[in-house]
């Protein structure tokens, strides 16, 4: 039997090593399934209960093993569908390939059913790469580019086929005219900056006194060398959302995350610092950055389309984050002066206290802060851990200490809803044999995380190690935009936009043959972690907790804490009442620089 273009298409995914496509069916690609099915399902299809789940699980298992994510889905709505997935992978910089399929070519421009000009659609988030399969001697050469550039540029491509075109014999492109052949393969290169650039670099950092380092995802591969160049300049360092797991959070000098989620430490070491060096970082917020002209800055990334961004920098070095700083680390001198360092490591020391002490804070029924803080002793060595954008963020940015092998991601630039469940689930394809823990909001959970229950449920039991848990925050509230209401508009909640059902997840997870415990009391919190740690099967924990616990962002004052509690007073709705008791005392417990309230100047004098 002759081969087909969709029999070539896997072939070539093997060849690439491709493992697994997460994908959901449709009569776009009939000719994909049907070769699938020739194929005995190699590369493995994981059917996901939606496109945009099939993209996010393909962004966390680029993510969390380091390769190539590759989604498929149908022509029309299918494609479509993936889109948000895509763009969470384009901002975020993953490698992720899309194959989509198209209606015959034969009714292109005819207004056909699930007819979309695909091409136009995908321009934006495939721009890297995106092309239309007309005829089999396009291939292998359109699959090798998607992959190579997915790989090389870290982006998203996509493969359009139309659904005719699967099922022409395959032919390879001929030594002849306009023909293109290719070859496999994607060459480990590391490049590096200039001497010259490096001693320029090196001037700046060398002549501060009051050195701040700022790492992202970029620096991942970079642990010990950032350790090497912080320990010489006596560096504190900040950590972008995407960079959490760069870099032990329980060494002294790690402030940890920055931005509108981030620490006290991490925006005072900012505030103050007067040289910068930024490593792997696109962090986008300038005002978290020190102040134009407070700070000499470099900057070091692999993307010379990165550099330059968000800050004056003196010095931008375009190489791997590994192989500069080695070349770097012999230009610097060793700091004298350890004054900085010291007030660096106190306030991280100090920091961790107010995180310890603002989890133990009372709450109705639960103090979210608590559910994510009691976890930090329990986690194993080498979990895999996502967060959905949220409140939940907050929490694992700020509570949670990832050390050694722990691995941690979200959506980091995209900040879109929805990815917590199906990052882990392509987590646990990347390392089945290693525990993985999903922090997600309830409203991230009944957008879509309740679905991909059932993908959990379809797929655990061929993890070497089933562990999977799927840690809800309910408190039907929509609470991160709740918060930003009050803290930026001064509005109090609305309610028919912020609150939402209260919904039985522990026993929708039970229903599918998974675990599932609810948590209604805070002396039931660390128990339920330790039972589905410990779990045979994945476990949902449903944690009822308090939508009144702020996520406070670290520059807050006290008067914006407390128009945020005026704002809520404004209100009149039954919920509202409930909040307003005690919540005024529950906010100022701990102000923003980690002062307990008994601290500040005044407190002693009944001021």
């Amino acid at each position: 039997m002759s081969m087909k273009v969709s029999d070539h298409v896997l072939e070539r995914l093997r060849d690439w090593e491709v493992e697994y496509v997460f994908a959901y069916p449709g009569d776009g690609i009939n000719g994909l399934l049907a070769a699938w099915g020739r194929a005995d399902d190699n590369p493995r299809f994981i059917q996901a209960r939606h496109e945009e789940m099939a993209a996010f699980e393909a962004v966390g298992y680029a993510k969390f093993s380091g390769k190539v994510g590759v989604c498929a889905a149908t022509s029309g709505p299918g494609a479509i569908h993936l889109l948000n997935g895509l763009y969470d992978a384009k901002l975020d910089h993953v490698p992720v390939v899309a194959i989509v399929g198209q209606t015959n070519r034969s009714a292109m421009g005819g207004s056909y059913q699930q007819e979309v000009d695909l091409l136009s659609l995908y321009k934006d988030v495939a721009s890297d790469f995106c092309e239309m399969v007309t005829v089999p001697e396009q291939l292998p050469n359109v699959l090798d580019r998607a992959m190579r550039t997915a790989m090389a540029r870290r982006s998203v491509c996509a493969v359009i086929i139309p659904a005719d075109v699967q099922e022409l014999d395959y032919s390879p492109p001929e030594h002849a005219f306009k023909m293109v052949p290719s070859s496999l393969g994607m060459p480990h290169y590391a490049p590096v900056p200039g001497d010259d650039d490096l001693a320029r670099a090196a001037e700046v950092l060398n002549a501060g006194e009051k050195v701040a380092i700022l790492v992202g995802q970029g620096a991942r591969s970079a642990r010990t060398e950032v350790m090497s160049v912080a320990e010489r300049l006596d560096a504190g360092v900040a950590k972008a959302l995407l960079g959490k797991d760069a870099l032990d959070d329980d060494l002294p000098y790690v402030t940890g995350s920055i931005g509108l989620l981030g620490t006290r430490p991490s925006y005072e070491l900012m505030m103050e610092c007067d040289t910068l060096l930024v490593i792997g970082s696109s962090f986008p917020y300038t005002q978290f950055l020190p102040e134009f002209g407070q700070a000499r800055a470099v900057q070091i990334d692999i993307d010379p389309h990165m550099v330059g961004l968000r800050y004056p920098f003196e010095v931008n070095l375009v190489g791997d984050a590994r192989e500069t700083l080695t070349r770097l680390l012999p230009l610097l001198k060793a700091h004298k002066n350890k004054s900085w360092r010291k007030k660096v490591e106190k306030d991280v020391a100090r920091w961790w206290e107010v995180m310890q002490r603002r989890a133990a804070v009372d709450a109705d029924p639960v103090n979210p802060e608590y559910v994510v803080h009691a976890l930090n002793d329990l986690l194993p060595e080498n979990v895999v851990l996502a967060a959905d954008s949220g409140s939940a963020a907050n929490w694992y940015a700020r509570h949670l200490k990832l050390r050694g092998a722990m691995r941690g991601s979200l959506s980091g630039t995209l900040a879109t809803m929805g990815p917590g469940v199906p990052y882990v689930i392509g987590a646990k394809f990347a390392h089945g044999d290693r525990p993985a823990i999903a922090l997600v909001g309830d409203g991230a959970m009944q957008m879509n995380g309740m679905a991909e229950l059932i993908t959990i449920h379809k797929y655990w039991r061929e993890w070497q190690d089933p562990r999977l848990v799927v840690a809800v925050l309910n408190n039907q509230d929509l609470n991160q935009v709740t918060w930003e209401m009050r803290a930026m508009a001064g509005a109090p909640q609305f309610e028919e936009s912020q609150s939402i059902p209260d919904v039985a997840y522990a026993d929708f997870a039970r229903s599918l043959g998974l675990n599932g415990i609810r948590v209604e009391k805070p002396d039931e919190v660390q128990s339920a972690w330790e039972a589905a740690l410990a779990s045979d099967r994945p476990c949902v924990l449903d944690f009822v907790t308090d939508p009144a616990v702020p996520p406070i962002p670290p520059h807050a004052t006290l008067d914006q804490i407390e128009a945020a509690a005026t704002a809520i007073l404004k209100g009149d709705s039954d919920r509202t009442a409930m909040v307003r008791q005690g919540f005024k005392a529950k906010v100022q417990e701990f102000l923003p620089g980690g002062r307990h309230r008994e601290d500040r100047p005044g407190a002693r004098d009944g001021k």
